[in-house]
């Protein structure tokens, strides 16, 4: 086997894993979706897919988790509320995948900076899907509903977010397991 496929073998086995973490996850927070809700439950292994795997494997982890666990589970709610959580999860993954594979460094500033981005970019896209999705059976999604959904509920989970996910990249990169495949540009 070679080295290339030896490494697409282990990012799709930990994206394997990555997505497990996803559905599982949320049983912590008892089913209880206001709970769910502020700790975020399923960010957390997209982001870290996204990181340690790539964009396109935290993209297609993102998307598939919330669709997945809500036709399991039936948790999230199918409409509107696991449809629009795939689209904000898939841009997690992208986004925070992305930016941290074409960063020149790779320390702690810089994985906050790609974080935070993420966070917000993802946020962002679900507040469109919300939008959308709302207004195909012609309710509104409104600025309010946006901040607080977003933001506002969901500071506990921000906050879970900003300190677990670096603490995990940290000691994984320690053991040499972190660092992801070098991009086009990075291979010099």
């Amino acid at each position: 086997m070679t080295a290339q496929a030896k490494g697409h073998t282990r990012k799709l086995t930990l994206s394997a894993m990555f997505l497990a973490l996803g559905i599982v996850l949320p049983f912590l927070t008892g089913q209880i979706p206001q709970i769910g809700s502020m700790l975020l439950p399923m960010h957390i292994p997209v982001m870290l897919c996204g990181l340690i795997c790539g964009w396109q494997y935290g993209l297609a982890v993102g998307f598939v988790t919330p669709l997945m666990r809500s036709l399991l589970f039936g948790m999230p709610v199918l409409y509107p509320s696991a449809i629009a959580m795939a689209f904000e999860l898939a841009a997690y993954g992208l986004l925070i995948g992305l930016l941290y594979s074409h960063s020149r460094r790779r320390c702690v500033a810089t994985l906050y900076r790609c974080l935070i981005a993420a966070m917000l970019g993802g946020r962002l896209v679900w507040g469109i899907a919300e939008i959308v999705l709302l207004g195909i059976k012609g309710n509104a999604f409104t600025w309010s509903a946006f901040i607080s959904g977003a933001f506002l509920n969901a500071i506990p989970g921000i906050i879970l977010q900003l300190v677990i996910i670096p603490m995990i990249m940290v000691a994984l990169n320690k053991t040499g397991q972190a660092e992801p495949a070098p991009t086009a540009s990075r291979r010099r």
